[in-house]
């Protein structure tokens, strides 16, 4: 007891009851200590789920009979695989699949019947996109087990199997990891360093008092930013350049689409990330709330981005919102021109979203800082 009444006299514990008081009483830690954490948790609790469900299916059925609506019927049932489109041919379905509409295309030949009752196994086709090489290896083993259940229902264990499954993975036949993971992680390089690199440069120039400085020169406010931007973004460039050097050279990530497209789409989204950093800028005062605050930014927009975890992965609503995050859609671009070689035709709609955020963001941010300066 003497001990405790040691302490609660003692010089320590009043400083420590200050230093508490002083927290409680700055409203801007407070909501960093409770806000930022009961979101990434919600986030991360939603979006890395490991399991993969509504995966879309098209499908291609030449037969148009009762046994190869079963077999439909028997794929779906479950609803891992949701039935997006009835194409009319294997080409078009190739070409939903090229474009990212679906991830899985069945064909079911038109003999299928036939074989199945004259010469069985009877033949069907699944094209399985494989850029996002862990979903693939799910589709194909909830497939197969789908599958080897219905022939036994059909046929019981006694005699092979009423149908045979060819399996085709495209964009990537070795179902290589590194392929999926490394264009997530370079659209996450990309946002943590434009986004805190833009953000420390603006607020160590408010802290030495070297904007107000700036103030004094004939130089306009927008001569100022456009300074702080340019070389910024050249510099960031520069990681564009290392980051696809290092994929390619270390990871073996192919690179099939149009060279041009990638580093104007990438230079895009850095004015994205700038935007981001500069805006941080004017809401923070110190460096340290600089960091603090972006990590809050910065996480849901990995974690809803498809960077780590797979859209398909995630709730409905979860989906949603990840549109509303220019990663995603910078990610998808770099898979799409990396691993697909698809061009402007394919990735136009992301490319649209992309200017948007670098336009709301870079005027937004550019407003406040404009504010400041005045």
């Amino acid at each position: 007891m003497n001990l405790l009444q040691r302490l609660t006299n003692s010089r320590f514990w009043a400083l420590t009851l200050k230093e508490f008081a002083q927290i409680l009483r700055n409203r801007q830690t407070l909501v960093l200590l409770i806000i930022p954490p009961t979101v990434q948790l919600l986030v991360y609790g939603f979006a890395l789920n490991p399991d993969v469900h509504s995966i879309r299916m098209g499908i291609v059925d030449y037969a148009q009979t009762y046994e190869s609506r079963e077999l439909v019927s028997a794929l779906t049932a479950n609803q891992v695989f949701i039935a997006e489109k009835t194409l009319l041919s294997d080409r078009e379905l190739s070409q939903q699949v090229r474009l990212g509409r679906l991830t899985v295309g069945l064909v079911i030949p038109s003999e299928f019947k036939r074989q199945w009752i004259d010469n069985p196994p009877a033949e069907v086709q699944v094209f399985i996109d494989a850029v996002d090489a862990n979903t693939a290896g799910i589709a194909q083993g909830y497939i197969n087990q789908i599958l080897t259940q219905y022939n036994r229902r059909l046929a019981g264990d006694s005699t092979p199997p009423l149908i045979h499954l060819q399996t085709r993975f495209l964009y990537n036949p070795g179902l290589q990891s590194s392929w999926f993971f490394v264009p997530g992680v370079l659209g996450l390089v990309l946002t943590l360093i434009s986004s805190l690199v833009s953000s420390v440069t603006v607020v160590r120039e408010k802290d030495t008092g070297t904007l107000e400085q700036l103030l004094m020169t004939p130089a306009e406010a927008w001569e100022i930013l456009c300074a702080k931007i340019v070389p910024l973004f050249i510099l960031l460039i520069g990681d564009v350049f290392l980051a696809l050097t290092v994929g390619r050279g270390v990871f073996g990530v192919p690179f099939r689409g149009n060279f041009l497209l990638f580093l104007g789409l990438s230079g895009l989204y850095l004015l994205v990330g700038i935007g981001i950093g500069i805006l941080l800028a004017t809401l923070c005062r110190t460096q340290q709330q600089v960091v603090l605050t972006s990590f809050f930014i910065n996480l849901p927009l990995i974690q809803l981005s498809g960077a780590i975890a797979p859209i398909e992965s995630m709730p409905v609503f979860f989906k949603y919102l990840s549109l509303l995050n220019p990663l995603r859609h910078y990610i998808t671009i770099v898979r799409g021109i990396l691993l697909k070689g698809v061009g402007l035709t394919v990735l136009w709609p992301h490319a649209i979203a992309l200017l948007g955020f670098a336009i709301v963001l870079l005027s937004v941010s550019i407003r406040q800082f404009r504010r400041q300066l005045s």
